[in-house]
């Protein structure tokens, strides 16, 4: 079963989004939504995190190690100014989407497996994955013009 190397997946994405929520809401500190936003986003994404370790465990039981190759880098560190905020967004975007897909992957096995509770843990974290990309592309928008047609 290959499960595992999903959850692996899955549990070190959250915890690499939560990273890059801090980093992101710390660059930005002077945009006050923004800061506080990414830190219940960080903790949100460590929970999910956290409540993926007894499945990881379960599953995991005859699973290789999780390939390097199912593992992707996408947040460098932030940068500066309105182009920075929207570059370092949409970078995070592209995690928390990671994640979103991730989700709904699991949640397939889950159904596979007759893994109620696993199932109960992908329908909670999946929903607050969508709202936080929900959230990171209304924040996008609200950045674009700034940033792209005034500029710093």
């Amino acid at each position: 079963m290959h499960l595992a190397h999903y959850l692996g997946l899955l549990h070190r994405a959250q915890l690499r989004l939560a990273d890059a929520y801090d980093e992101v809401g710390s660059a930005h500190g002077d945009e006050p939504d923004v800061f506080h936003l990414c830190q219940r986003l960080a903790a949100q994404c460590r929970q999910h995190a956290q409540r993926l370790d007894p499945f990881a465990r379960r599953y995991a039981e005859d699973a290789p190690a999780e390939p390097d190759r199912l593992h992707s880098e996408l947040f460098k560190g932030t940068r500066t100014g309105g182009l920075g905020l929207l570059r370092d967004l949409q970078d995070v975007y592209l995690m928390a989407a990671e994640c979103d897909i991730s989700w709904t992957v699991i949640g397939q096995a889950a159904y596979g497996a007759r893994d109620e509770e696993l199932l109960a843990v992908v329908r909670a974290c999946e929903g607050e994955t969508a709202t936080q990309l929900k959230w990171l592309r209304t924040r996008m928008k609200q950045a674009a013009p700034q940033a792209l047609v005034v500029a710093d």
